[in-house]
């Protein structure tokens, strides 16, 4: 697998594809959503108070985003390692912590994302159209290209573990073992 390097990050080309995918859906979504609001929403689009409790619910969201997506981070870094690989790579399959009650972690923080950028825009367009459809995407991405890597990188392994292991848990045990230290 041929590596790109982007600034000081090496990883490999399908992750910079998504990367910039994902960008690019955010930013248009943005500009869409606030030309829609503008026309369609704009007395609550100029009120101060609205923008101010849509952005601390956003900021919620953002810090519960992140540290979901941070703590599988965590764990395929320190259990998914072998070697010398490029950040956001992994060459062990990683079955503990979180990794046993969800097979993606940081899925179940990046399909928040969307909301809550929707969130702190402020924009009713981006929580109600924008950030579903960009969900989806976030899901479609992960089923095709996440779940293909580690079928291909795992073997049977990783099949073992996908008829044992949701992709996401909504178990009370699950989310602590996420959300709370």
């Amino acid at each position: 697998m041929k590596r790109i390097r982007i600034f000081k990050i090496k990883t490999t080309a399908s992750v910079v594809v998504r990367i910039i995918l994902w960008l690019i859906l955010l930013i248009g979504g943005a500009w869409l959503s606030i030309i829609s609001d503008l026309h369609y929403f704009k007395s609550i689009f100029y009120n101060v108070y609205y923008h101010i409790v849509f952005a601390l619910i956003g900021l919620l969201f953002m810090k519960l985003s992140f540290h979901a997506a941070s703590v599988g981070g965590r764990e395929l870094a320190k259990y998914g390692r072998t070697k010398d690989l490029p950040r956001l790579e992994t060459d062990r399959l990683v079955t503990s912590g979180i990794y046993s009650c969800m097979r993606h972690p940081m899925f179940f923080g990046l399909i928040m994302l969307p909301i809550a950028f929707g969130f702190l825009l402020g924009s009713i367009t981006f929580i109600a159209i924008i950030a579903p459809v960009e969900m989806i995407f976030i899901a479609i991405m992960v089923l095709i290209f996440e779940e293909m890597e580690c079928r291909n990188k795992f073997g049977e392994a990783y099949i073992e573990y996908a008829n044992k292991v949701p992709m996401i848990s909504f178990k009370k045990d699950c989310l602590k073992k996420l959300f709370i230290k």
